[in-house]
């Protein structure tokens, strides 16, 4: 079907800059809005920022002015460039997808990556 593997997390201090990285494969007819969620230990997980093939883009308020989120269709990347962190921003980050498999073109379903962890220090 459809694998979302994601790279690029790790530990950094307030006021620093991360890129995570998300890739697709598998058997891909169409990925519609791709993008990254974020979820701390007790709360729910939130959208981050999302992007439709055609690059327009969706940011949280939290984030907004901060983040940049990019595709490449060709290459079926996201990423998402994370500047300014802030200890907030400390989370599991999770690169979504809205994707059509070959062995079903015509209906759109929900693909999830493991997860990639994003810590900020005070």
């Amino acid at each position: 079907q459809v694998q979302l593997v994601e790279s690029g997390g790790g530990l950094v201090q307030a006021g620093g800059s991360l890129r995570l990285s998300c890739a697709a494969s598998g058997s891909i007819f169409r990925i519609g809005v791709i993008g990254w969620y974020r979820q701390d230990p007790g709360k729910q997980r939130e959208l981050v920022a999302s992007i439709i093939s055609g690059g327009s883009t969706n940011y949280a308020d939290a984030v907004k002015g901060r983040f940049t989120i990019s595709r490449d269709n060709a290459k079926r990347t996201v990423s998402l460039q994370m500047n300014s962190l802030k200890p907030e921003d400390t989370a599991v980050y999770y690169c979504h997808a809205k994707a059509s498999p070959l062995s079903s073109r015509w209906y759109e379903y929900d693909y999830w990556g493991q997860g990639t962890q994003v810590t900020v220090s005070s």
